[in-house]
């Protein structure tokens, strides 16, 4: 009984110290990302379409960028002077959208915003596994993941309560979401110390042909599988939209991720654990398992009782991938190349997540809300059995 709480103890105080850096970024980007579907169709008269480009080409420039900055952390040898410069973007772009009077602002915002994530999301991945000891490392994933998922419900939840209280004043909203915002910053630059094994610069580019060749066919796997998943699970945008073609009143619309990212954020850590002492490949096809029901629950219906069980098995299913493919690509990367190997890792990812997004808008605004799922879903198949094809020849080679 006492295992879990030993092994939380053990957890380096720097990546309590990321988790609570994320947790207040992303109150500040959940105040803002949930309200932002219906901020853009309700107010500014956009369309679907144009809510899935925006969303599809900016959180496929965060996944894109990450290549960069991961590759620049592992040449100079420093990976928090990146990270701060990233999550300062992130906060300073949280004004703009209160600004904002078109859509094409809203992108510009949004750019700024995404930008930010993909100069941090890589080194601060390295970070992460450049802090912990070997053995907890899914557990300090995880637990940095739970941390960021609190935030990820409390912001929506705040969201909803000024929504209320100020009569459904989306501008305001989004001013109040630079506070926390430039408070993870000052967190990030008081409260982490970079550890000593990152100091020595490199003299060889990263992303070099000779460098990248040191990422082995186990590296490559999890780079198809990531991007394979990001292609089943297209943005959270449509969720917004899905529930609130159900009749969820405005001020209520943040809610949808609050339940997503209750259960990510109780989950998060539990199976960030487990992928310390389980075989990957298991917690990877029960993961798309719950994305392929959570799809076709989204799918059959936007009834409340059937897009809430979707919208919580959606978050099962981030609980039970995210750190997983994090800890992964730790586990099959030489350490210095961990912020190059997460930044390819999430420049495949950012493709298909443009993809994957633009697909879902156009799907939607062609066949209907419920063929978008049906599309996801089908990726979901795929992926699933790319995984079990996988595993066998694997172990049949072996054999």
């Amino acid at each position: 009984m006492n295992k879990p709480t030993s092994t939380w103890r053990r957890i380096p105080a720097g990546i309590w110290a990321l988790g609570l850096v994320s947790l207040l970024a992303d109150v500040a980007s959940e105040m803002v990302h949930s309200l932002l579907p219906v901020f853009l169709v309700s107010v500014l008269g956009t369309s679907v379409w144009v809510v899935g480009l925006i969303e599809g080409v900016a959180e496929s420039t965060a996944l894109m960028v990450k290549v960069f900055s991961g590759a620049l952390s592992d040449y100079v040898g420093k990976r928090k002077p990146l990270v701060v410069f990233g999550y300062g973007l992130g906060a300073a772009s949280k004004p703009l959208f209160a600004l904002a009077g078109t859509a094409d602002m809203v992108f510009g915002a949004r750019l700024i915003d995404r930008i930010g994530k993909g100069i941090r999301g890589a080194p601060r991945d390295a970070l992460v596994a450049d802090l912990a000891p070997p053995e907890l490392r899914g557990a300090s994933f995880g637990l940095r993941q739970a941390l960021d998922t609190v935030g990820a419900f409390l912001g929506p939840l705040l969201a909803v309560g000024l929504m209320l209280l100020w009569a459904n004043d989306f501008r305001a909203v989004f001013w109040v979401a630079a506070i926390p915002g430039f408070l993870s910053v000052a967190v990030l630059v008081i409260g982490i110390r970079e550890p000593a094994s990152t100091g020595a610069p490199r003299r060889a580019n990263p992303i070099s042909r000779r460098q990248l060749k040191r990422l082995g066919p186990a590296y490559w796997w999890v780079v198809g599988i990531g991007a394979c998943f990001m292609l089943a699970r297209f943005s959270e945008a449509f969720l917004v939209l899905r529930v609130q073609q159900g009749g969820l009143p405005l001020a209520y619309v943040p809610l949808v991720l609050v339940a997503m990212n209750l259960v990510y954020a109780a989950f998060a850590y539990p199976f960030g654990a487990l992928a310390d002492t389980t075989r990957h490949s298991r917690l990877l096809v029960g993961g798309l398992v719950v994305l392929i029901a959570a799809d076709a629950m989204l799918a059959w219906s936007n009834h409340w009782t059937w897009a809430w069980a979707g919208i919580s098995l959606w978050g099962l299913h981030m609980a039970m991938t995210q750190g997983l493919l994090a800890t992964m690509v730790a586990a099959t990367a030489p350490a210095d190349l961990r912020g190059t190997a997460f930044g390819v890792f999430n420049l495949a990812s950012g493709v298909a997540m443009l993809l994957a997004s633009v697909l879902a808008g156009v799907v939607w605004d062609q066949f209907g809300a419920a063929y978008t799922f049906v599309v996801g879903g089908t990726f979901g198949v795929v992926a699933l059995v790319a995984i079990v094809v996988y595993e066998r020849v694997h172990k049949a080679a072996a054999a």
